[in-house]
């Protein structure tokens, strides 16, 4: 049996109110909220976040390939996988691969690694940006999720059993985006509908006759492309009851583009039962589908962080800042000059540190180093050291500073030392958070992010957030 084993998702901790929107230019926005990914997110952050939930939900599993997919990386020609691959501390012979550029990817990343062999971690991620008031700026949304594909008896307990798929593809001028563009073209609304209805109609068929089953037989229909027009107007031809539709998170998190399909499939995952089928549709120079049965291991399957919890626990950010983020407007920075570019051949020297948060234990006195060290404060021995990863261990604010002096994008910047749970303080930035919330003794986690860009390099290392449950929100 081939499936998915886990999934797992990261939306923003950021919420935009889109009434902001047209309460500053007299025009777009709309009702709800979009996620919002933070200054220091980026679509490869989003992607390790994401990738660490599905990893920590599927228990002890051994990954053989990462795949990526995005619409927005941060880097070409350069592999932006790798820095997911070293987040997550896998093994040198785990490949990773970017396979992106285009909207489709996502879906098709999924379909490809389910028809496949060997146990694949597909990640996708995208931030979805646009022209102010716009409606791709309002009906967006930034986020990653990603879906550990395998067998039952190669890499653990599939939850969601693979049973066939449908492709329709064809060139479609219907959105488009030329390299160093910062907005994507769209063509008039009709004629998308009108292009994407036989292939859909198509795609979905085919998807059925490959799975052996019939429109009765679905449970829940997660349907999703950029076009919102061709999407809600052709599923209704489809013949799928209404309240078997899985919810698009329109109101909550808006469209996060590749990462959609997923998003919604893991949010799908969280809800099914037993023996439910599920069908997933996306509309994307073509339409691509694939089609799902749940096992009885989704019942017992423990999901870290679910959808649900974190769209409820998410906090407010304000247009102004929206826009600072993107940099749409130019606010004036502290009077610091800019961080000097990362040293290439120091951070590979250090790299386990840097991208994995491992730091080092004394083997006789038990002492955990941050960062890593050769020689132990506590008796002085000297290279008698372990490995300790400490990326998914939680921590204590000891004490905090406000900076507003030091260089950020978005000031000011709280500096905190974090005492973490079995040994180890290490001083790391906060994010996520207002200053004004913070407290000593706060419970934190470590998240990976991107601490600034200097001369087109992306400096990639682990800052703290607060451990929040469900409902428990903050205006950033």
């Amino acid at each position: 049996m081939r499936g998915i084993i886990a999934a797992g998702v990261h939306v923003p901790h950021h919420r935009l109110d889109r009434r902001e929107i047209a309460a500053l230019f007299g025009k777009g926005g709309g009702q709800g909220t979009r996620s919002v990914a933070s200054y220091d997110e980026d679509t490869t952050t989003m992607g390790a976040e994401a990738a660490r939930n599905a990893l920590h939900s599927a228990g002890d599993v051994a990954v053989d390939s990462l795949w990526f997919a995005t619409s927005t990386p941060v880097y070409l020609e350069k592999t932006n996988a790798t820095a997911i691959h070293a987040a997550l501390r896998l093994a040198p012979s785990v490949g990773a691969l970017d396979l992106g550029g285009a909207l489709r990817s996502g879906i098709g990343t999924l379909r490809t690694a389910l028809t496949g062999g060997g146990t694949t971690l597909v990640v996708s991620s995208d931030i979805r940006d646009g022209m102010a008031a716009s409606n791709d700026e309002a009906t967006g949304g930034d986020g990653a999720a990603a879906l550990l594909v395998g067998d039952d008896d190669a890499a653990g307990t599939v939850i969601a059993e693979y049973l066939g798929s449908g492709v329709a593809t064809d060139e479609i001028l219907e959105r488009w985006r030329i390299p160093g563009a910062t907005r994507s073209r769209v063509w008039e609304e009709r004629f998308g509908e009108v292009a994407y209805a036989p292939l859909l109609q198509l795609a979905f068929a085919a998807a059925l006759a490959d799975a052996g089953i019939s429109t009765d037989d679905v449970d829940h229909l997660a349907i999703t492309g950029m076009h919102s027009r061709a999407v809600t107007r052709n599923r209704a031809r489809l013949g799928v009851a209404p309240e078997k539709l899985v919810d698009d998170l329109a109101n909550t998190v808006g469209n996060t583009g590749t990462a959609h399909g997923a998003l919604m499939l893991a949010s799908a995952l969280e809800s099914a039962g037993p023996g439910e089928v599920i069908v997933l549709a996306v509309l994307a120079d073509g339409v691509e589908a694939v089609v799902l049965r749940t096992t009885e291991a989704v019942v017992d399957h423990h999901v870290s962080s679910p959808v649900s919890a974190q769209i409820a626990a998410g906090g407010s950010v304000s247009y102004g800042k929206y826009l600072s983020w993107r940099q749409m407007v130019a606010v004036e920075p502290p009077n610091r000059p800019a961080p000097n570019r990362p040293s290439a051949s120091a951070v590979h020297r250090r790299g386990a540190w840097k991208f994995g948060f491992v730091g080092s234990r004394d083997r006789s006195s038990r002492m955990v180093h941050l960062p890593p060290a050769r020689v132990s404060e506590k008796g002085g021995a000297l290279d008698d050291m372990e490995p300790i990863p400490m990326a998914d261990t939680e921590g204590t604010i000891a004490s905090f500073t406000v900076d507003k002096l030091v260089y950020s994008p978005s000031p000011p910047v709280v500096f905190a030392v974090v005492d973490f749970d079995g040994g180890g303080r290490a001083p790391l930035e906060l994010t996520d958070v207002a200053a004004d919330e913070v407290e000593v003794g706060a419970r934190v986690e470590p998240t990976f992010r991107c601490l600034y860009t200097s001369d087109e390099i992306h400096n990639y290392f682990w800052k703290v957030r607060p451990v929040r449950s469900a409902g428990t929100n903050g205006e950033s």
